[in-house]
């Protein structure tokens, strides 16, 4: 393991679109954790539930879903707000930004602590996590949310995603980036020490139950929870799918209703991160895991973190065959892929299904090193390439390695 001396106490500002968001808090978690001495700047989403966190936070207010208008209204409060803290900011080392809102906000809050301090202003990391419907659009308002997007990437020393499908399908053909990038997939992290995490569980199946298949994680889509109600109605009692995690009302239409109609469905709830997950992915067979409600651009190009929790947890993933997570999934050996979203196809993958194939897939997984499934410091190091660039053997090692460009 290098050397991590350039990384201690390292000053880190991290913008951020939701306090509460398991994988901001995933991400703040790992730099402290490698040493960083990190200070949030972080809005607060509407639903989300309540957090507090162990870190410095500075609040830059409360953002509801789908108000866009209300967003880009906020930002200049939230320049305001992210200035309380102006001397964290102009003293940072790094600064991560997670969304374009949230890097508008930070290039932005950035200068003006860099002015006020009378000091170079430190170097931003643009992390995309997700490639907004609004990028796609072909229209006025599309072609201005992507000038915005290239100015920031004129702007950051890195660029950091957690799939190559965004990369091929979007900053290089449209946005024609060709600066420095890394890949930093979206793995569990349970801590960098490897006695203190939650051990490693095996999904049980009890004996004459049904096949079970789970949708687990952040509930935010409609047609795959529309898929796996019609399969169950499909298979009926050969069949239980099982939903836990955290519900997104705002983006599920009449999900209440369409569980008390079918006694073959359950929803379990919330679940903590990461010390419910083995009660989360229990009893599941398979897990759906893919995500479809932008089809066609940011589901097709996404690498889900379901996948890589599923597989911890020895739980196979099915998804579909034409997108990056199902070609994921068959490259690494994670389970199975259809070729239609079809309750038909689903349910007929289902019944040929076979115990001995469960069990075979379930095991290979098991047997995986755990690291191909959570994240080890050097996933983490890449954020730091422009910050540690020049000190030591660190800045001129795995971070910088890590960033092709």
């Amino acid at each position: 393991m290098p050397d991590s001396a350039p990384i201690a106490g390292l000053p880190v500002a991290v913008f951020g679109f939701d306090l509460a968001e398991a994988a901001q808090i995933r991400r703040i978690r790992s730099l402290i954790a490698l040493g960083c001495d990190v200070t949030s700047f972080c809005q607060r989403r509407e639903g989300s539930p309540d957090f507090t966190p162990e870190w410095r936070n500075v609040d830059l207010g409360l953002v509801r879903h789908n108000d866009i208008r209300g967003r880009a209204a906020g930002a200049a409060r939230a320049v305001g707000r992210a200035l309380v803290g102006w001397r964290r900011i102009a003293g940072a080392r790094l600064i991560v930004a997670r969304n374009l809102d949230l890097a508008m906000i930070a290039l932005t809050a950035r200068r003006l602590a860099a002015i006020r301090a009378g000091r170079q202003a430190a170097p931003l990391v643009y992390e995309c996590l997700d490639i907004h419907d609004l990028m796609t659009r072909r229209d006025r308002i599309g072609r201005i949310m992507r000038r915005a997007e290239r100015h920031v990437l004129s702007q950051a020393e890195l660029l950091v995603v957690s799939s190559p499908g965004f990369l091929e399908n979007h900053f290089t053909p449209v946005q024609r980036y060709r600066g420095p990038s890394a890949v930093v997939e979206n793995k569990l992290w349970l801590g960098l020490d490897a006695g203190a995490r939650p051990p490693r569980p095996a999904p049980r199946r009890p004996d004459g139950a049904p096949l079970t298949i789970g949708l687990v994680g952040s509930i935010r889509c409609q047609a795959s929870v529309d898929l796996l109600m019609r399969t169950a109605d499909l298979m009926g009692d050969r069949l239980r799918v099982r939903i836990a995690g955290a519900l997104h009302d705002h983006a599920l239409d009449g999900f209440a209703a369409a569980l008390a109609a079918r006694g073959n469905v359950d929803w379990t709830g919330r679940y903590a991160y990461p010390q419910g997950l083995a009660a989360a992915y229990d009893c599941c067979d398979l897990v759906w895991a893919q995500d479809m409600w932008q089809r066609g651009t940011n589901s097709d190009w996404l690498l889900p973190n379901r996948i890589y929790e599923a597989s911890w947890c020895g739980c196979p993933s099915l998804a579909l065959s034409d997108t990056q997570t199902g070609r994921q999934i068959l490259r690494q050996g994670l389970g199975w892929t259809i070729d239609r979203a079809t309750p038909e196809a689903l349910a007929a993958f289902l019944t040929a299904l076979r115990p001995e194939d469960l069990r075979s897939r379930r095991d290979a997984l098991l047997a995986r090193p755990e690291a191909d499934f959570v994240q080890t410091k050097d996933d983490v190091l890449p954020f730091l390439a422009p910050a540690l660039r020049g000190r030591g053997p660190l800045g001129l090692g795995a971070a910088a390695a890590s960033a092709t460009g």
